[in-house]
């Protein structure tokens, strides 16, 4: 099966079982300083997942893009990729273990065509000290499957990975580990905060048996080694806990959170350990292979990250991010970056992107509109950086000449890196040639230098999700009201074509990009403030409000730029009525947007302790994009 129809399918499959299919969310996520991207089908979601009730109901299904930047040096083997799709299904409190697993199990073995005897499944071992179960009520549920598929699924004690490398998987059909087995935003059971919900997972994996064991992950093969005979397909989240004084109890209402990898599900439809032979990647890798006139088979790392970064890079722009030097903008010039520079070496030298672009957009176009209405846009913002960083080659060889008079430290190797974008091993291969000595600890240096960068780029990957905002604290709401004051306000004073490209808001300040074309004045800066303090002192009503998505657009409410929304939406309105009965052709609310808060209850409550708004910086974010911070004070 193709990527496209198992993505159709799984979707058709739990609309059947009454789902309502939600839309992808935008790779950068909105309000949330935690993290860079979307990393995960669940992290839009994690507002319901804690409590909030979601417009769509109960029963959720979609397909949501996904950027993980902590993977980008893991890319060349047979499993990781820096973008990928994620399906995800979701019960807020509706069904539980025996309708999630033996669903998941049907549309694998039913609906992909999989092969039951080549599928094994872990579950959580219990953890004593936090006084937390095993997780039987899942093993039965899997051994019931396994049973009526005629396999005897015998249970297996891992415990950890360590464990599971030195003494393997002992005939096993279900494994028992621990920590590996256990979700919540804490990592660790006992990590979890008085009030956070967590529970036991169940994943799915599938066997490559003629994929030989390798001995450098371990002695012994076992479901989660890394020597690729494994692939997880998938893991069901059970979030059925709630950490209070005393230990843990039962949550009233119990949830399932349920995420898969499309391409992976794709490679195991098609009797394939290479992830990178699905549908939904190979076509770039016979067009890396067109341009360069090289073989997949002799050069496969290289044309794995080629077709992995330029994929990623693309849907970046498709969402709106540009190549920079900070933030998601970095993430995605590196991706773009290591994407040269294995093309440098399979000897492309020009018009990569040009070629492959157009590729990657066209697999998408038919099921992502916003995808295909960005084609020209996406396909001009990467030819423009392959220009620039081959330019920056150039530089970077000019650069090389005038370090290498009295060889070369681990600093400068890194500087040429970093800087100048110049690869290493186009260092060391142009130090071989020219007989340049390296210092002795070169190597110890430039590591550390890069280590200091990929924290730097791996925020995406370090976070705790925390729902849209820092925390839920009381600063960080008063904060958040107040950035939907300044965006109307902006509005005001500088006009309608101002739209929302980013905010992040934590308890100190909030932080709001949007377009603008040229530099907000300092006059027009006290005119934005005057109106948000008007508005405090005015102490209008903050009102919640759900309705129809059509309705909303009629209000002309505030929404993500680019940004799908389901049927119904949650609004917030700011102002003397609730949103659901503003009259579109007279008196509205001041402040009207999509969101799902939190947010104070009257405007007053903003200026606690006599605070005011006060805007303390104005900037440029990126080409047409401004950026403003501004704090509540008693300054």
């Amino acid at each position: 099966m193709t990527g496209r129809e198992i993505r159709r399918r799984y979707v058709e499959f739990f609309e059947k079982r009454g789902h309502a299919q939600i839309p992808r969310a935008l790779l950068v996520p909105q309000n949330d300083p935690s993290t860079l991207f979307t990393g995960s089908g669940m992290q839009p979601l994690i507002p319901y997942l804690l409590g909030q009730p979601h417009p769509s109901g109960v029963r959720l299904v979609n397909s949501q893009t996904c950027i993980r930047a902590q993977d980008i040096e893991e890319v060349g083997d047979n499993r990781h990729t820096t973008f990928f799709e994620m399906l995800g299904n979701w019960s807020l409190g509706d069904y539980f273990k025996i309708d999630q697993l033996g669903w998941f199990w049907e549309f694998l073995t039913k609906e992909v065509g999989l092969d039951p005897n080549r599928i094994y499944v872990t579950c959580f071992s219990g953890d004593e000290d936090a006084g937390i179960p095993k997780d039987t009520e899942s093993v039965e549920v899997w051994k019931v499957l396994f049973a009526n598929a005629g396999i005897d699924a015998t249970e297996v004690e891992i415990g950890t990975e360590e464990n599971g490398a030195e003494h393997g998987m002992n005939s096993g059909r279900i494994f028992f580990y621990g920590e590996k087995n256990w979700w919540c935003r804490a990592g660790k059971a006992q990590n979890m905060p008085v009030g956070e919900p967590g529970g036991p997972d169940s994943e799915v994996f599938y066997l490559f048996p003629n994929v030989a064991h390798d001995e450098k992950w371990g002695k012994e093969c076992h479901v989660n080694c890394d020597c690729g005979r494994f692939i997880e397909l998938g893991n069901s989240v059970f979030m059925e806990y709630l950490k209070t004084e005393t230990g843990f109890e039962k949550l009233p209402k119990q949830n399932v959170d349920y995420g898969g990898g499309l391409e992976r599900i794709a490679s195991a439809s098609i009797d394939s350990p290479d992830v990178f032979k699905c549908s939904l990647l190979w076509p770039i890798i016979e067009a890396i292979e067109k341009i360069s006139s090289k073989n997949y088979d002799s050069h496969t790392a290289s044309m794995r990250v080629i077709a992995d970064h330029l994929r990623g890079a693309s849907f970046l722009a498709v969402d709106g991010v540009v190549p920079s030097n900070k933030e998601q903008g970095y993430v995605m010039r590196r991706l773009m970056r290591r994407a040269i520079r294995f093309a440098f070496e399979l000897g492309i030298e020009q018009g990569m992107c040009e070629k492959l672009a157009p590729i990657i957009i066209d697999m998408y176009a038919d099921d992502l509109p916003e995808v295909a209405d960005k084609k020209d846009e996406v396909v001009g913002i990467l030819v423009r950086e392959e220009k620039l960083f081959r330019e920056t080659l150039r530089k970077g060889l000019h650069e090389f000449s005038k370090l290498t008079k009295d060889g070369l430290t681990g600093k400068e190797i890194f500087m040429l890196h970093d800087t100048y974008g110049f690869p290493l091993e186009l260092t060391l291969e142009e130090a071989f040639k020219q007989n340049i000595d390296l210092d002795e600890n070169w190597r110890e240096v430039f590591d550390k230098e890069m280590s200091e960068q990929r924290e730097r780029s791996q925020t995406a990957g370090k976070g705790v999700f925390k729902g849209g905002l820092a925390d839920n604290s009381t600063e960080t709401t008063r904060l958040h009201t107040a950035h939907h004051l300044l965006l109307r306000a902006l509005k005001d004073v500088l006009g309608d074509h101002v739209v929302q490209r980013g905010s992040n808001i934590t308890a100190e300040r909030l932080r709001i990009d949007f377009n603008q074309p040229e530099k907000v004045t300092r006059e027009q800066l006290d005119q934005v403030e005057k109106i948000v303090n008007q508005k405090i002192t005015e102490d209008l009503p903050v009102i919640r409000s759900e309705m129809p998505l059509k309705r909303a657009e009629e209000l002309k409410a505030e929404h993500e730029f680019g940004a799908k929304y389901p049927d119904v939406v949650s609004v917030y309105s700011i102002g003397p009525k609730d949103a659901t009965q503003a009259d579109p052709e007279h008196e509205q609310a001041y402040s009207m947007e999509f969101c799902g808060g939190p947010h104070v209850n009257q405007t007053s409550e903003l200026a606690t302790g006599d605070k005011k708004f006060k805007i303390t910086k104005e900037e440029a974010s990126s080409a047409g994009v401004r950026r403003i911070k501004a704090v509540l004070t008693e300054d």
